[in-house]
């Protein structure tokens, strides 16, 4: 069943992108809806089309490493809207380079921004639900949290990290017998602002791995998990399927796959722009900037739809009631994804030779 008209929702991450996209989607249901980022630019644009869409908007400065900013951030939301029933974690910063090219500073930046904000956010989201023992928590992760990519050492940790967080946390309210669930919506590439502000150190332009989708499709499974919650995670799009499965099949195959094809398949053919902003350390929609929007520069690229997901809407709640059958079916594959494994360990090692 749809998530109730008139629910509470806090989003981090929410001026731009996919946390943007969810926010104008649960708007058109009636939602309150708390908008969370750094830069007052974009979350003036995103409370905008909030309002537009339907919805009450609510914009909250804040950066999400700083955790009793964030606690601060959802007493303001429970004060002014209500009740939070629905917490979405989905800010993030990254850089684009090699590790060897990222300074530690920046990557402990990235690290709490892109994983502790998302500890702080569930925390503070915990903290107001517990005594109501109801409310759902849903992660923003991607498909990189099975499979680390080159170039994106960073966030491929942080996503890495926030999985397992995510289990952890899954399995003690399931021992508590709590009312409070939390899933992980786990994405595909998506045509988003970052490859135009996250620091950049490549030669060329950054770009999402085909198929792109846009930040819509991203926000529809948002909603779905949010009405469905019981489920520990929902992948997005044949990208994500096919990086899950096959890192779970031939990990070391795709090792040397991405060895080959993960520098360029990152980037365009276009040199990056030498005044591109950066918004690690300071929001590029902050003061003087601009409002970037859900969208980044590939529309020409991005779909509007994803067959993996509408078939994943209408099977999962089915194969959902199947259980012990499923568990064998689940066990078949991983047989079989083993003995693939080995025979393309052996003609790697071939190949080698």
């Amino acid at each position: 069943m749809p998530a109730e008209t008139g629910h509470v929702v806090v989003i981090t991450g929410a001026s731009a992108g996919i946390g943007r996209a969810t926010a104008v989607a649960f708007a058109e249901r009636g939602a309150k809806v708390a908008l969370l980022a750094r830069g007052q630019a974009g979350l003036d644009g995103a409370a905008a089309e909030v309002r537009a869409a339907g919805g009450q908007a609510l914009t909250i400065s804040v950066d999400v490493a700083d955790a009793d900013a964030v606690q601060r951030a959802a007493d303001r939301a429970e004060a002014e809207l209500g009740p939070i029933d629905i917490w979405v974690n989905s800010a993030f910063s990254s850089v684009f380079a090699p590790f060897s090219e990222i300074s530690a500073e920046e990557f402990r930046r990235i690290t709490e921004v892109s994983y502790l904000g998302f500890v702080y956010g569930t925390q503070a989201a915990l903290r107001l639900m517990r005594p109501r023992d109801r409310g759902t928590v849903i992660q923003i992760g991607s498909a990189l949290a099975y499979r680390g990519i080159p170039l994106q050492s960073a966030y491929c940790g942080a996503k890495h990290a926030i999985q397992g967080f995510h289990e952890s946390l899954r399995i003690e309210l399931m021992h508590e017998g709590s009312g409070i669930n939390t899933t992980m919506v786990q994405m595909p590439a998506v045509n988003t602002p970052q490859f135009s502000w996250v620091l950049s150190r490549l030669p060329k332009q950054a770009q999402p791995v085909a198929p792109i989708y846009q930040p819509e499709v991203a926000a529809r499974a948002v909603l779905y998990a949010a009405d469905h919650p019981q489920r520990r995670e929902y992948w997005v799009g044949t990208g994500s399927a096919k990086t899950i499965l096959g890192n779970a099949v031939i990990p070391a195959v795709l090792d040397r796959y991405l060895a080959r094809t993960g520098f360029s398949s990152q980037q365009t053919s276009d040199p990056r722009p030498p005044d591109q902003p950066s918004n690690l350390w300071e929001p590029a929609d902050g003061e003087g900037g601009k409002d970037f929007g859900s969208h980044g520069i590939f529309d020409d690229q991005a779909r509007t739809f994803s067959k993996q997901q509408w078939v994943a809407h209408r099977v999962g709640p089915v194969t959902s009631k199947l259980g012990p059958a499923v568990s064998g079916v689940g066990a078949s594959l991983i047989g079989y994804g083993d003995s693939l494994s080995k025979k393309a360990g052996a003609l790697v090692s071939k190949a080698r030779s």
